[in-house]
């Protein structure tokens, strides 16, 4: 055998080596993965079994994953008949797309101010604003709670709402990177075409900001749709009450028919899912155009 064919052979053995090593690497990584997904998605799975139960499966023992029969119906009992869940999805509703709307805009304003405009002390008053992320919620919610009970706001969505009018430090900081990549030479084409600082807001900037946009308002959504401590503090009337403290009301009335309870988490449950999967690709987007990669 020649030296070409020799250093030939051990070339191709060395990529068939490395494509292999690549092979099981990927193999393994999909495997840990795969394992990782399953251990999170059993509780999802052991709820979903859960609901389909009659209350004999309930406790028998083995415990069946798949109801036989299927008991379909659960969720109409759970949501017409244990419950009142039309009211409760309505008022969490309105109090999450309010919120939506009062952050996003909010937020965009502040950013847009402290990462466009030039004005005294606007490096200083943004590190302020941002140092309030490190503020644990509890050190303020006892002098908001007194502050809203002083005002007479108990008892009323007010407080759930009115706060997120104000900004939220995540939001500026997130739109302020994103606001920061712009180009400073399309505010300057504009000021020359006599565009005023709103007019550049609206017609340049939050247009090129969509995906984060995006991001901040599903936040937001899950946030306030998943929020059981602040209706907790702030909500009496049971017509007011809110998904997650119409659980809790119901997992009391309930007792042991553990499969109502489930039925109703499986339904509150499924908007968020439903936003993720139709919005994750501008949740991803957002995400990388503010600069918050790994």
């Amino acid at each position: 055998m020649s030296e070409t064919d020799g250093a030939l052979s051990l070339r191709t053995r060395y990529v068939g080596w490395a494509r292999m090593r690549r092979v099981l690497s990927a193999t393994l990584a999909y495997a840990i993965l795969a394992a990782v997904a399953i251990v999170l998605l059993a509780p999802a799975a052991w709820m979903l079994s859960t609901s389909l139960k009659g209350l004999r499966q309930l406790y028998q023992e083995p415990t069946a994953w798949i109801p036989r029969p299927i008991e379909w119906r659960n969720y109409p009992v759970a949501l017409l008949e244990k419950g009142r869940f039309d009211v409760y999805f309505r008022n969490t509703l309105f109090i999450a797309l309010a919120n939506v709307v009062g952050q996003v805009a909010s937020s965009a304003l502040v950013a847009y101010a402290f990462g466009r405009l030039h004005w005294p002390g606007r490096d200083a008053l943004f590190m302020v604003c941002i140092s309030t992320m490190m503020l644990p919620g509890q050190v303020t919610m006892i002098p908001i709670f007194v502050m809203f009970t002083k005002i007479g706001w108990m008892d009323t969505f007010l407080p759930l709402i009115v706060p997120g009018f104000f900004g939220v430090p995540f939001f500026i900081f997130l739109l302020r990177q994103l606001f920061l990549g712009v180009p400073i030479e399309f505010d300057e084409a504009a000021i020359v075409d006599g565009a005023s600082s709103w007019r550049i807001l609206w017609s340049i900037v939050l247009p090129l900001a969509k995906p984060a946009l995006a991001s901040c308002a599903i936040f937001s959504f899950v946030w306030h749709w998943n929020d059981f401590l602040h209706p907790l503090l702030y909500l009496r009337s049971r017509e007011r009450h809110t998904l997650q403290l119409g659980l809790m009301t119901f997992q009391r009335a309930a007792g042991p028919e553990w499969q109502y309870l489930m039925a109703a988490s499986v339904l509150v449950m499924l908007p968020l899912l439903a936003l993720f999967f139709l919005a994750q690709r501008w949740f991803i987007q957002g995400i990388s155009f503010s600069g918050l990669k790994g």
